[in-house]
């Protein structure tokens, strides 16, 4: 009996010796991975403490190394650890591209460099790629994904705005001008500038898209052999075409071989949303680089369907259906508005189209839409207009690789620790959680010894 109760006993020390080892090794192994590995859990409101997709996906497409300059000292009257909010800051977009090479100059040891560099504030930042670089002075996602945008630009194309019969303009402050969405592609990169063709020989060689939106007088005769001329060339061309005439560009509609249906979209889900039944929602999108990966809603007041005939010459996608259950109203619209099967055509019903075929061994791309509307100042921060008016004149400027969704606002605070508070739930992981777990293993075996 004796025996058997010394060889259980040496069973069990056996046993709970093993099983203390282990935890040993595991406690260790822990710690030496809490050290080497660090692993982050973004739960605020909106992700905010992590990089959107946008932002992601832009340094994805980014090909070599990005270098950033950071000429601050080690501490701001208003700030506090500067260099530390900075450091934090690009840390997110060095673990998506570890090839982001950050660099510290404190202005007040190196006044020389920061004199040379031109720096003008505490805390500004120089970031280059490929030969290029732009300064940066606020510590934003969306400021610094713009600016990334606009390095990975390869050269200069200028968005030409054609002018000089009231059509909308992308510099102005009226509601119904395009100056907000003319703002935004500057952000990105983009110059833009205004065409007059009853002055200008020609459209600019180097145009890399020529916007019509909405003239409101004739063209003449001989502006439209121009835009005519441009076309045949190969250019690029983005058309905001609204209800009503055309204004002297039938031929130019007749060229891209287009069937533009008179009257107004009406879109019956609109109003579920508290919007007029005028306002065209945008949810069905065909496949197109335009449309790639999204998933959002757009909104055309006043859109009017565009049809392109099947031909030989273009290749062509309807880039946004609408009004699954409304129609094209071609009555008067300050009446009664009830579906005519007679007159009016129901939906669901195109509203955008890109077309594009090869010319002189390289391709030439257009995008028609039948709302100028919905890139106005008044419409632009409805839905998702501005990433699809964006992702339209990426395309058509053939930097596709850069269509992307903004990067997302603000909506919540940081979560701050103190220094106590991450040392007890540091201890607490690391010591206390290892110590209980030792504690009942030897009360174990202590009450096995027993029996």
């Amino acid at each position: 009996m004796t025996m058997v109760t010394h060889q259980r006993r040496l069973y069990w020390l056996m046993q709970n010796s093993v099983f203390l080892v282990l935890l040993i090794s595991l406690a260790g192994l822990l710690g030496y991975l809490a050290r080497e590995t660090r692993i982050q859990w973004d739960i605020s409101q909106n992700g905010r403490n992590s990089l959107s997709q946008a932002s992601v996906e832009v340094l994805k497409k980014i090909n070599g190394p990005l270098g950033v300059t950071v000429y601050a000292t080690a501490q701001d009257a208003q700030s506090g650890d500067i260099r530390k909010i900075i450091r934090e800051f690009l840390s997110r977009y060095q673990r998506i591209k570890p090839d982001l090479v950050v660099t510290f100059i404190d202005p007040a040891t190196q006044p020389k460099l920061t004199q040379d560099a031109g720096v003008q504030e505490n805390g500004e930042m120089v970031v280059t790629f490929n030969g290029k670089s732009e300064r940066l002075i606020t510590v934003n996602e969306q400021a610094l994904t713009n600016l990334l945008m606009r390095l990975a630009r390869s050269r200069e194309k200028p968005v030409i705005m054609l002018g000089g019969h009231g059509e909308r303009k992308l510099d102005g402050f009226a509601s119904h001008d395009l100056g907000e969405f003319g703002k935004q592609l500057m952000t990105k990169g983009l110059k833009t500038g205004t065409l007059n063709l009853s002055t200008a020989p020609d459209v600019p060689a180097n145009a890399g898209v020529l916007v019509i939106a909405s003239p409101q007088v004739d063209l003449q005769e001989g502006e439209v052999d121009k835009l005519l001329a441009y076309i045949g060339r190969g250019g690029n061309l983005l058309w905001l075409i609204d209800e009503g005439p055309l204004h002297g560009l039938q031929p130019l509609a007749e060229k891209l071989d287009l069937t533009l249906t008179p009257g107004v979209v009406v879109d019956p889900q609109a109003q579920q949303l508290k919007l007029p039944i005028t306002v065209a929602l945008g949810a069905n999108y065909g496949q197109h680089p335009v449309t790639r990966n999204f998933d959002y809603i757009t909104m055309f007041p006043f859109a009017r369907q565009i049809i392109v005939n099947e031909n030989d010459n273009w290749h062509s996608v309807s880039l946004v259906e609408a009004a699954d259950h409304g129609w094209v109203e071609t009555g008067k619209l300050d009446s009664g508005i009830a579906f005519d099967k007679l007159y009016d055509v129901s939906g669901p019903v195109s509203i955008a189209a890109a077309l594009n075929r090869i010319v002189h061994d390289r391709e030439q791309r257009i995008a028609i839409i039948g709302s100028g509307n919905f890139l106005a100042n008044t419409y632009l921060g409805n839905g998702n207009n501005l990433d699809f008016g964006i992702n339209l004149v990426n395309w058509l400027t053939g930097d596709e690789n850069l269509i992307t969704i903004q990067p997302r606002a603000t909506l919540d605070s940081n979560l701050v620790l103190n220094e106590s508070t991450l040392f007890m739930i540091a201890g607490g992981f690391l010591i206390v959680l290892p110590l209980v777990f030792l504690a009942s293993g030897l009360i174990t075996w202590w009450r096995r010894g027993r029996r």
